[in-house]
């Protein structure tokens, strides 16, 4: 999609941080976008940021994970502007720490953010740009945690694996029909999922349950200051706002940031590649 002027962006998350970039992103090239969120004060920041700008920008509250309320939101973006082209699933949330220590509290508010939420925009909206015939891009934010599995992040690992798995059958499933598809796969990054427990709901676990920093019981300052030295080190959203551009209109799959990965992820792919050999030589022993 390289002529983005005119179209409609549909973008979770979109009140702070990589959605709020994206936002900023589509509407300098001309775009309409609607962002959807779940937190009210982000919502209000972001109207304010916008309201005396010359673009068309809306606001929702919308929880991802309720599949009700993402259909709702797909009736009243379409009664606002029309039709919708690009659709960002970026709304995400973290916790960290032992998988042992994790409990079915973490994995469901987790998933139900991370995989839900994405599928729940995809199957919200996917059909409804197929049959506008024009085409379009989903945007799916994962992670370097969708690519490496790390120590101390097995629920967040878990959900962004399978937002990268989706992504990769996604895009075949939806290119006969001009729909890209993309996947944002940042490390450490300025944004405020460090913190996501805020918005945990009280049914599980509430804003006081373990979130992003907590490898083991520690007292709360030790966390703190742990996120802090992250958020430090992090590379700011500006740019990832106009990267998703970018891909958008030269229909990039990978959306790669941090570059100080690339090692790694090719160590993890020579282990694969090896481990093919191990075990070829195993069924030859054996004959198998």
């Amino acid at each position: 999609m390289d002529q983005l002027a005119g179209k409609v962006a549909f973008v979770t998350g979109g009140a702070s941080g990589l959605g709020l970039a994206m936002a900023r992103a589509f509407s300098g090239a001309g775009m309409k976008v609607v962002i959807a969120d779940i937190e009210d004060s982000a919502l209000a920041a972001a109207a304010e940021e916008f309201k005396d700008a010359n673009v068309e920008v809306i606001t929702m509250k919308v929880d991802v994970s309720d599949r009700d309320a993402m259909e709702q939101a797909a009736v009243d973006t379409l009664a606002a502007f029309g039709k919708i082209h690009v659709v960002c699933n970026n709304a995400g949330v973290a916790v960290s720490g032992n998988a042992a220590d994790m409990t079915y509290k973490d994995w469901d508010w987790v998933m139900k953010v991370n995989v839900d939420g994405v599928i729940n925009g995809v199957v919200t909206f996917a059909d409804r740009i197929r049959a506008q015939g024009e085409g379009g891009h989903f945007i799916n934010t994962a992670s370097m945690a969708g690519l490496a599995g790390v120590g101390g992040m097995s629920v967040y690992n878990t959900s962004k694996f399978a937002v990268v798995g989706m992504s990769e059958a996604m895009r075949q499933d939806l290119a006969p029909y001009g729909i890209g598809v993309s996947v944002l796969c940042p490390a450490f990054v300025k944004t405020n999922i460090y913190t996501s427990e805020r918005n945990r709901p009280d049914a599980l676990g509430g804003a006081n349950a373990s979130g992003f920093g907590q490898m083991d019981k520690e007292p709360a300052a030790e966390v703190a200051a742990r996120r802090a030295e992250i958020i430090k080190n992090a590379l700011p959203v500006e740019m990832f706002g106009e990267m998703v551009l970018h891909a958008i209109q030269t229909d990039e799959f990978y959306i790669l940031s941090h570059t100080e990965h690339k090692e790694g992820l090719a160590m993890r792919g020579q282990a694969i590649s090896e481990a093919f050999d191990t075990w070829a030589a195993w069924r030859q022993a054996n004959n198998h």
